[in-house]
Formats: C-alpha cells, structure tokens, sequence
C-alpha cells in the first residue's frame, strides 16, 4: 500500500465554540495522507490509475470552508467525503491545526488528527 501526502495545506476558515471565531476566522493547516494501491499509476504513468490529489486538496478546501465548532467535526467530514468520493483509498490519516487558537497563554497551534480505515 502506497501513500500521497499533501502537507501544510493552508486554509482560512470560521470554525470554533465562540461567536468572535464566526465572524474573525482564523488560520488552519492541514495534513492529509491516504493510503491506496498505487501499482498502476508506477506502470502506467496515467493520472486515471492513481489519486488524484488535486481533488484532495479540493474536498479539504471546500469542508473547510464549512462552519463547525469542532476540528473533530470537520475532520470527519473530510475523510467521509474523500472515502466516498475516492474508492481507491484505503485509510486516511488527517490532521487538522488552528494556529494561534483563542485560549489564554502562548500557544502556536491546537489540532486534532484522526485516523480512518475503509470497512
């Protein structure tokens, strides 16, 4: 099983418990990896027979773009869609980061990461 690793995907977006986070939003970095057979694609050098991740970077761009008060949420929907849309994955591992997060203290970033597997 083979990998593609989309690192450091930044996004702006309005997510978060507090009304302030709705309206200011706040800077995210997201790190995607799938796992998926990519056999194929290494013989046919054919963007049909692997993942494409231009349309990962577009579902992570686009959930995100969906209000949520919780990473946890939006990172479930993430990988729900990206199973749903892309049958070739096999597992997702996604972390999603809130840089500078509203919480007293100095804190660069707060993130969630989940991991999922096909059923």
């Amino acid at each position: 099983m083979e990998q593609i690793i989309l690192k450091n995907i930044r996004v702006y977006a309005y997510h978060g418990c507090l009304a302030e986070e709705g309206m200011i939003g706040s800077d995210y970095r997201v790190d995607l990896k799938v796992s998926a057979d990519l056999q194929k694609a290494m013989q046919t050098d054919a963007l049909s027979d692997t993942v494409d991740y231009v349309h990962l970077n577009k579902i992570v761009k686009e959930e995100m773009a969906i209000r949520s008060k919780l990473l946890e949420n939006v990172a479930k929907r993430i990988a729900d869609r990206i199973l749903d849309e892309l049958t070739d994955i096999q597992k997702i591992t996604l972390k999603i980061a809130k840089i500078n997060p509203p919480i007293a203290g100095d804190v660069a970033n707060v993130s969630v990461k989940i991991k999922v597997k096909k059923v």
